[in-house]
């Protein structure tokens, strides 16, 4: 799919949108766009379009990083991200029972802040892309069954958007908590994450009672053109093989935190009851990935018993958990959580053969500041034995970051980071490196 046909699908989307006949009254379960977002309601056309199955969101993040001592070099740099997501109920849209479309759309400009600065492994901000570009990154139809339990999802899809995610580490900027680096440093052209999606097929069974899950996807091996970052591309080309990608998960429901008397010792009746919004992780998995097309040694001199170069198959096992540690006693929504993860990958073939992080996020820290978010997370990126023999590397690059996340009003958020990256690429040249930031989030 080239630049071209992407402009076509965005406006045959919209064209679909505006054709719907959509009556322009807000229902009341419908978001305040008017509280919520910078641009609002639209005159209504925002309500309207939910109550008919639509809904659209638009984000903005602009991110201003300084890198102040070690790296590469001392510098300051700008990123921006903009994205648009289209979700449709086609049950309602269309009468296309229990069926859902999802579109999402981003454009990313700026500098390349860790590339020219600092020269980090995980990299620095996950808003930092390989080139300045607009492209699809979901494009899906999704069909359930059996009251919800059973999901099939077939189109443009991203694999960090279901596999291997903890909620709890969303709040950080640097890239390794969104998808991991064990798998995010391999493949042709990467794997499926971002900013780039592959054409795929994803399954996802959940038990009755929600306390199990099992979800697999099939996804091309070089998502998008590897000769050509700019715009959307959908190539299905000889020799480049499959990824797969399996995850079990066990999420124990918990019952409903006790409802909040109006007066100390006084009963509630049912339908007087009122309380918080409750925010609650725990969530244990274990997932495995593997491609079918072979890669080439770390060695490139490496041959087989045949004297042709050496090659393997690309494979990795992961484990997460997050769990909700301490919830405080009279603000349900607010409290203390925190997250692990582990994965290993192809010493063979990857510059880590395994990585780890950990983190805590607490939600509501200061007295008055209930929607804030302050976090802080470490991971450890293991070198190879043959990368650190092949390139007289270090043995580890270890990457810390804290940040505070402040809601200053329902659609801005200002984010201040500090950052330390010691062996920056575990490479012995590069000194320790120091950054702090800022990001400005913008719901338009």
């Amino acid at each position: 799919m080239n630049s071209v046909m992407a402009n076509k699908i965005t406006w045959l989307v919209f064209s679909g949108l505006m054709a719907c006949n959509v009556a322009f009254a807000e229902t009341e379960d419908a978001p305040d766009w008017n509280k919520q977002t910078l641009s609002g309601d639209w005159g209504g056309t925002r309500s309207g379009l939910y109550s008919k199955g639509v809904d659209l969101e638009f984000t903005h993040k602009s991110d201003m990083l300084a890198n102040m001592s070690g790296g590469i070099k001392r510098g300051t740099a700008w990123m921006g991200h903009t994205e648009a997501r289209i979700k449709m109920n086609l049950e309602k849209l269309w009468d296309l029972d229990s069926t859902t479309a999802y579109v999402h759309f981003h454009s990313d400009l700026g500098s390349k802040f860790n590339r020219d600065y600092v020269g980090s492994f995980v990299g620095v901000d996950n808003i930092e892309t390989s080139a300045n570009t607009a492209q699809f990154f979901h494009a899906w139809l999704q069909k359930s069954f059996s009251d919800d339990r059973l999901s099939v999802l077939a189109g443009i899809y991203p694999i960090d958007s279901e596999f291997y995610v903890t909620d709890t580490s969303g709040v950080f900027i640097q890239p390794p908590y969104g998808m991991a680096n064990d798998l995010a440093q391999t493949g042709q052209n990467g794997p499926p994450i971002f900013p780039i999606g592959a054409l795929a097929v994803r399954m996802k069974y959940t038990s009755p009672g929600k306390n199990f899950y099992l979800q697999g996807a099939l996804t091309d091996g070089v998502p998008g053109d590897p000769n050509n970052p700019y715009g959307t591309h959908i190539q299905l080309n000889k020799g480049d093989g499959t990824l797969s990608i399996v995850e079990f998960g066990y999420t124990p429901q918990e019952e409903e935190p006790p409802f909040k008397a109006n007066k100390p010792g006084e009963m509630v009746e049912p339908e007087q009851k009122v309380h918080e919004e409750h925010e609650s992780f725990n969530k244990t998995a274990i997932g495995f990935w593997r491609y079918s097309a072979r890669f080439g040694d770390l060695n490139p001199a490496a041959v087989d018993t045949s004297g042709n170069p050496l090659r393997h198959i690309s494979h990795g096992i992961y484990f997460l958990a997050e769990r909700t540690l301490l919830v405080e006693k009279d603000h349900t929504s607010q409290g203390l959580s925190g997250f692990v993860r582990f994965g290993t990958a192809s010493r063979d073939i990857q510059q880590a053969d395994w990585t780890g992080s950990l983190g805590l996020r607490y939600h509501g820290l200061l007295s008055g500041r209930d929607d804030d978010i302050a976090g802080i997370a470490i991971t450890v990126n293991h070198a190879s034995n043959k990368y650190r023999l092949l390139n007289n590397a270090d043995s580890n690059e270890m990457d810390v970051e804290a940040t505070y996340r402040a809601q200053i009003n329902p659609w801005l958020a200002l984010q201040p980071t500090l950052q330390y990256i010691a062996n920056p690429n575990m490479d012995a040249v590069l000194g320790n490196a120091w950054v702090v930031g800022a990001r400005f989030e913008l719901a338009l």
